[in-house]
């Protein structure tokens, strides 16, 4: 079990005293696509799985879902929380196990996700009242945190009977500071476009790629993710989805192998579970 760099009171404890300068961010990887990300204007949470819930209602079948990081927090550990990002309806990013018991500890927290899923988090016992529904271009501003809907193809751009995404990432803009979280999905023709022209300070972006034999949806390997790095020019790229199922991860060296073909003045930044990292002006 790879053990998070810190974890429960003691990580509680940073995130809570840790006070970012203007136009600094912190963030903290929770594992798998999960990211809390810190600014002058509060707590921002995004696609956190935190519980056991996959393990558990896979036990004893042909795929079984076998945790490679200890969660380095509960979901009612993050408290004081503004805005939650849920990117799709697999319960590694709208988890069960982990959403109920966040919203309640953080009774101010508004819940962005796509307008597709708003039935499937009420069922979930999430307040209807707190849930944001968005689709691909909706911008929405909450507690100093922009927050925009860019459609995600997990492996297509799949939509429901109303024509509005399953899938979507999130362009966040906070204090001088923009980011991209992919959720799950490839790099198909026209990301890029969606994404506009205004540089990021960092793309997070999956690395675990796309095998049948796996039965999963497709994501995008490292050489694919560093290869939209390569378009788009962040300032880092950040490799997320992976060393969580023993079934459906890639070793890490990929993106730190693939990372030489950045061009100058784009990095990759490889997390370590529960490390805080700084995003400076």
């Amino acid at each position: 079990m790879i053990e998070p760099v810190r974890s429960g009171a003691e990580l509680v404890a940073e995130i809570r005293d840790s006070i970012p300068g203007p136009g600094m961010l912190y963030v903290w990887w929770l594992g798998q696509s999960g990211f809390v990300v810190k600014s002058r204007a509060g707590l921002l949470v995004i696609d956190p799985y935190l519980s056991e819930h996959l393990s558990q209602k896979y036990a004893g079948t042909a795929r079984p879902h076998v945790r490679m990081t200890r969660a380095p927090l509960t979901g009612g550990d993050l408290r004081d929380v503004a805005v939650v990002l849920a990117s799709h309806k697999h319960s590694d990013h709208i988890d069960p196990g982990t959403l109920p018991a966040l919203m309640a500890a953080s009774p101010g927290a508004t819940l962005m996700l796509p307008a597709s899923l708003l039935d499937h988090a009420i069922g979930l016992g999430l307040p209807a009242a707190r849930l944001v529904g968005l689709d691909d271009g909706n911008t929405v501003v909450r507690d100093g945190f922009t927050v925009r809907g860019v459609a995600s193809a997990h492996e297509e751009l799949d939509t429901d009977d109303q024509g509005r995404h399953l899938y979507l990432g999130f362009v966040v803009e906070v204090d001088g500071r923009r980011l991209y979280h992919s959720g799950d999905g490839i790099a198909y023709d026209g990301l890029a476009g969606r994404l506009g022209n205004d540089r990021f300070d960092a793309m997070f972006l999956p690395i675990n790629g796309r095998d049948p034999a796996r039965g999963v949806p497709g994501n995008m390997s490292a050489a694919e993710a560093v290869g939209l790095a390569r378009t788009v020019r962040p300032r880092f790229v950040v490799p997320h989805h992976y060393d969580m199922f023993t079934f459906n991860t890639v070793p890490v060296t990929d993106v730190i192998r693939e990372a030489r073909r950045l061009p100058e003045g784009v990095e990759a930044r490889v997390l370590r579970c529960g490390e805080r990292w700084e995003i400076t002006p």
